[in-house]
């Protein structure tokens, strides 16, 4: 039987009422959802996971003797890299080129370039981007650099009487005894120790962090042969794949692939963040400055380049990176007056404001969001155990740690496959992939 015609006005149908609408369009976003999850409870068991006899618990399954071995690989692997973690800090970074690189390269591989010519083509156009990048910024940078040396005697003198000057603002202030003695004990423990009281931040857990940039230094040949090796991986990249896929059990193939997919989103997300948004502070940064110079002192606008390009770079370290970048120009702006350094750390805190309400949530989601607390520890972390590389990458890691945690959980637990199914959604997870 047919279906009765819409009404008609003026020769178009007139659109259903707006709560038809509403449960179409809700019937339509919870389809794929419902067949997604229908999908998830039929996947096979997990192969790490079995029911006991009574049916109900679960616990682990006995590894196979292929899977011991590989298992048994990996552990040797992670150990021998530990102990070479200096000499891997080059190929970390190689990996991160390796992602960044290989979406072109497959793009022109799809247009039927071949696959060694797509990565010269790639390389070609990288390393003029370098150049022409460096044309446009290095010679003024340099030029600013020269000139904070050239100008560094003068800008202590500077501080030194602005310094004095707030030291006699001070001895003139009408302050109780009692209150002065103890601001003269918290300034004498900052002097001696380095730390405002006993209750202040032990600032020296940061030292690894900072201190970790030195040892790129002895790593100069691993990084001249970075290119060479990044070439490498771009070129067999299909065949390493295939390769590796061949070495795992069937039943765990699955599951592997899944848990590399879902580390892989994290680091994706994270460094196209990380670029965005170290070039949208450094421009944030750099406009700044120069809107202070015109209005507030001119302190502000000569040496801008070189303050946006330490907030770009320090950037890559989150939550630490950009106090530490608002120190210099904190001190610069101090060299001339206390309005003006209080101008400066307006200046960074709007730009942090801006970075973390606005920047933060569109480019990088919630593929790596973490507590502050959690950051904070994950930072010092992992600069103690890898210096400033690993400062950097403590993020992504403990983010793509909590992903792959949590897809284990639900892959465990197969009472609850729409759970399950949002952790595959994510990935892009299909059927065919099973």
């Amino acid at each position: 039987m047919d279906e009765p015609a819409q009404p008609v006005l003026d020769g178009a149908a007139i659109p259903p009422p707006a709560t038809e609408r509403l449960a179409v369009e809700e019937t339509v976003v919870e389809a794929p959802a419902a067949m997604a999850a229908l999908w998830a409870a039929t996947l096979p068991p997990a192969p790490f996971a079995v029911r006991d006899t009574d049916g109900a618990t679960r616990r682990f399954a006995p590894l196979s003797p292929r899977v011991g071995i590989l298992i048994g690989g990996a552990v040797v692997l992670g150990l021998v890299l530990a102990m070479a973690a200096d000499s891997v800090r080059p190929f970390i970074i190689g990996l991160l080129f390796v992602y960044l690189l290989d979406p072109p390269v497959r793009w022109l591989v799809r247009l039927k370039v071949p696959r060694a010519l797509a990565i010269l083509i790639v390389y070609v156009v990288v390393i003029f981007a370098i150049i022409e990048f460096l044309a446009l910024t290095l010679t003024p940078l340099l030029n600013e650099i020269l000139r904070f040396i050239e100008d560094l005697p003068t800008l202590v003198d500077d501080l030194d009487t602005q310094l004095q000057r707030l030291s006699e603002a001070y001895a003139r202030l009408q302050i109780p005894d009692a209150v002065r003695d103890w601001i003269d004990g918290m300034v004498a423990s900052l002097s001696e120790e380095g730390a405002i009281g006993a209750g202040a931040i032990d600032l020296s857990v940061l030292l690894p962090v900072l201190t970790g940039a030195t040892s790129f230094i002895g790593l100069l040949f691993g990084y001249l042969i970075l290119p060479v090796w990044v070439a490498y991986l771009l070129k067999d990249r299909v065949v390493l794949t295939s390769a590796f896929d061949r070495a795992i059990p069937q039943a765990w193939r699955f599951d592997v692939w899944a848990v590399l997919r879902t580390a892989e989103r994290v680091f994706g997300q994270w460094v196209r963040g990380q670029i965005v948004l170290g070039v949208s502070v450094a421009v944030l940064t750099f406009v700044g400055l120069l809107i202070a110079s015109e209005l507030i002192d001119p302190i502000f606008g000569r040496y801008a380049l070189l303050l946006s390009v330490i907030a770009g770079v320090l950037e890559l370290v989150p939550i630490i990176g950009p106090i530490i970048a608002a120190i210099p120009a904190v001190l610069l702006a101090a060299t001339v007056s206390p309005g003006v350094m209080v101008a400066a750390l307006i200046l960074y805190t709007l730009i942090q404001q801006i970075e973390n309400n606005f920047l933060v949530p569109k480019i990088q989601g919630d593929a790596v969001e973490l507590h502050p607390a959690v950051v904070m520890f994950a930072i010092i972390v992992g600069g103690s155990l890898a210096g400033l590389l690993g400062a950097i990458l403590a993020l992504p890691v403990t983010a793509a740690i909590r992903d792959v945690v949590r897809y284990l959980f639900r892959r465990a637990s197969p009472d609850e496959p729409e759970a399950l199914a949002a952790s595959l959604r994510n990935i892009g997870m299909t059927p065919d992939d099973a």
